[in-house]
């Protein structure tokens, strides 16, 4: 399988305007006689065969340099088998070579700094190319349905990023320009570090990929960057991108999993519109904007977390997203715009925010299988009377605040509810979890049934790392919490996952790496108290403060250890089990 690792910086350098052309030795040329420059251009009887296009040619006793490939040049040119470009040249203008279907080579010279738009689209026996470390700028489709085209090499790192290395510590530079290609061996890509950009359609089409590696230099995925790629299955977005372009990721319809880290800002409009294998998605804090049909028609998304960041719920933002069961809100939310959950069909319970003001036309239209809304609002929101057409709320039930129940009786659609009831006889709040750490398996579970538990899990060693020796922590940190529909969210439960030596000595070499048996302690803390978890009995556990004070011991009985410490919620403390320290937050 290739692997195919790219890079690109558009920069767009137009032709000026060109004279009448001429014929010279069977090829035609527009001449600059001011500039001493010719240019390829059409053949009225089209080119065939093999062309050696000239350095320069010769026309009425004045020499040209020959300097470009102009546009359509050798357009639908069907028996052009090869051809020949001198080193004179520096540019291949707008589909200088599109539906050139017999074309399987071409030879580009170090000269050459611009591949133009649609430059090589349609050349479908072309089956490599190299582009020399000149060129600095590759137009939108410029090789779009290649369909033969499996190897391009690119071969200059420092302006390339090159194909044949992962990494590059100097010279970032955007990844764009729209290169398509249709090879079916291309599977991975992987995006070099010191890309900063993923240019707007750069692999769009793109279907036999099925994985993509973004480095953390990316800061922006531009519009249409991976759409249609369908066979596409999991991206993971990293911290320094702050923006998801216009139909980033949409109809990737194998796409099962998004993780979108706290950095991102804004979804475009249609980001993952139509990603039919979609199963949840959780919105980092970090996001203010969702665009119009962001997740319109990801019919697999069962759950989603919106973040309290976001003020408004875009056009069909949501709609036919046909197994979601359960919505909610947050309290940022000032409005929901039109259809923004629009034929959720199996949508049963939504929760809405206490500062939703306006809610427009259908937003949760054609959602038969509802039967509870909790609207957190005093002050009704001023709803379109369509708002709920074909949702039967003639037979669900609305809960809102006490004091505002004869309100929201007087208002349409509100007063169509079958019954309306109050929120504080009828909003239980889910109890905070239990962590356990169980045969290599984290373990949440609440005395509230039927709950979800939306967890996160950090590690303070997954980082870029510069020194020649990295101190491994082997450590995570667990946060937890339980959410079901009709009740208040629990309370954060924290744990800290760590590793203790039993024998701190190498036990041996294999493969290349040493074995040190370890053994997985869990440590957790309430209300001041740090539970320790998973020690050998007898263990003496300390409790130091971050200036070195004693805050608490315990021996530990049974694998486990409890130590008050007195300390405030919020304080740092640093957990001594033996010659391991861990530090920990005190809940």
């Amino acid at each position: 399988m290739k692997k195919l690792f790219l890079s690109f910086l558009t920069v767009l350098l137009p032709m000026v305007a060109l004279a009448d052309a001429v014929e010279i030795d069977g090829i035609y040329y527009n001449l600059v006689s001011k500039a001493k420059q010719a240019e390829v251009t059409s053949n009225p009887n089209k080119y065939s065969g093999s062309v050696d296009i000239p350095t320069s040619v010769t026309f009425e006793g004045i020499d040209y340099n020959v300097t470009s490939i102009g546009k359509n040049a050798f357009y639908t040119c069907n028996s052009l088998a090869s051809i020949s470009i001198p080193n004179s040249v520096t540019s291949i203008e707008y589909g200088a070579f599109k539906y050139c279907s017999e074309l399987t080579s071409i030879s580009i010279p170090n000269s050459l700094t611009t591949i133009g738009d649609y430059a090589f689209e349609q050349c479908t026996s072309l089956t490599s190319i190299n582009i020399p470390n000149s060129v600095t700028s590759i137009g939108y489709y410029a090789f779009y349905q290649c369909k033969s085209l499996s190897t391009i090499e690119i071969t200059d790192i420092a302006s390339w990023c090159s194909i044949k290395f992962s990494d590059i510590s100097s010279n970032p530079v955007a990844c764009g320009g729209s290169l398509y290609l249709n090879g079916e061996e291309i599977k991975e890509l992987i995006i070099p570090n010191g890309v900063t950009t993923i240019g707007d359609y750069a692999f769009t089409r793109c279907t036999s990929m099925i994985s993509v590696t973004i480095p953390g230099s990316v800061t922006s995925i531009g519009n249409s960057s991976f759409s249609s790629c369908r066979n596409l299955t999991s991206v993971t977005i990293p911290n320094s991108v702050t923006s998801i372009g216009i139909c980033a990721f949409m109809s990737c319809s194998s796409l099962t999993s998004v993780t979108i880290s706290n950095g991102v800002v804004s979804l475009g409009r249609q980001a993952f519109n139509y990603c039919t294998s979609l199963t949840s998605i959780s919105i980092p804090n970090s996001v203010t904007s969702i665009g119009t049909d962001a997740f319109s028609g990801c019919s697999s998304l069962t759950s989603i977390t919106i973040p309290n960041s976001v003020t408004s719920i875009d056009w069909g933002t949501f709609s036919y997203c046909s197994s979601l069961t359960t919505v909610t809100i947050p309290n940022s939310v000032t409005s929901i715009m039109n259809y923004a959950f629009y034929n959720c069909s199996s949508l049963t319970s939504i929760i809405i925010g206490n500062s939703v003001t306006t809610i427009e036309t259908e937003a949760f239209a054609g959602c038969p299988e509802l039967t509870d809304v909790y609207c957190l609002s005093e002050n009704v929101p001023s709803t379109k009377s369509d708002a709920f057409n074909g949702s039967y709320i003639e037979f669900a039930t609305l809960h809102v605040p006490a004091s505002s129940i004869n309100d929201y009786k007087e208002k349409e659609p509100w007063n169509n509810f079958q019954s309306i009831v109050s929120l504080e006889e009828e909003t239980p709040k889910c109890a905070t979890p239990t962590i356990s750490y169980q045969n290599g398996q984290l373990i949440f579970e609440s005395e509230t049934e039927g709950v979800e538990f939306i967890s996160d899990i950090t590690d303070t060693d997954i980082k870029k790392h510069y020194d020649a020796k990295v101190l491994l922590t082997a450590t995570y940190n667990i946060t937890v919490y339980a959410k079901k529909s009709g009740y208040e969210d629990s309370d954060i439960a924290t744990a800290t996952l760590c590793w203790i030596d039993q024998q701190p000595e190498t036990e041996g070499i294999t493969e290349g790496l040493a074995q040190i048996l370890a053994r997985p302690v869990l440590i957790k803390t309430d209300q001041g108290q740090i539970t320790v978890e998973g020690v050998d009995d007898s263990t003496n556990i300390k409790i130091f403060t971050t200036d070195g004070k004693l805050s608490g011991s315990a021996t530990s009985q049974n694998g486990v250890a409890n130590i008050d410490t007195h300390l405030p919620s919020g304080t740092t403390a640093i957990v001594k089990m033996g010659e391991k320290s861990v530090m920990v937050l005190v809940k």
